[in-house]
């Protein structure tokens, strides 16, 4: 898989860096990516808990079985 990178400069506060580097144990880049593959998580967490109650399931487990 190819995966494309983009260049930034940002302005961050160097407490709040540190802290999130500190908790992954691993360098900016890589803290920073985790964050934003987290921020994604989440938001599609959100996305299925908006779904709770929507969706009818209906499974019998008994038949599934066998």
């Amino acid at each position: 898989m190819v995966r494309l990178a983009r260049k930034v400069t940002v302005n961050l506060p160097e407490d709040a860096l540190a802290r999130a580097m500190a908790i992954t144990g691993k360098g900016i880049t890589e803290t920073l990516i985790e964050g934003l593959n987290d921020i994604e998580r989440l938001a599609k967490l959100s996305a299925l808990r908006r779904l709770r109650g929507k969706i009818r399931f209906d499974l019998d487990l008994e038949r599934t079985r066998r």
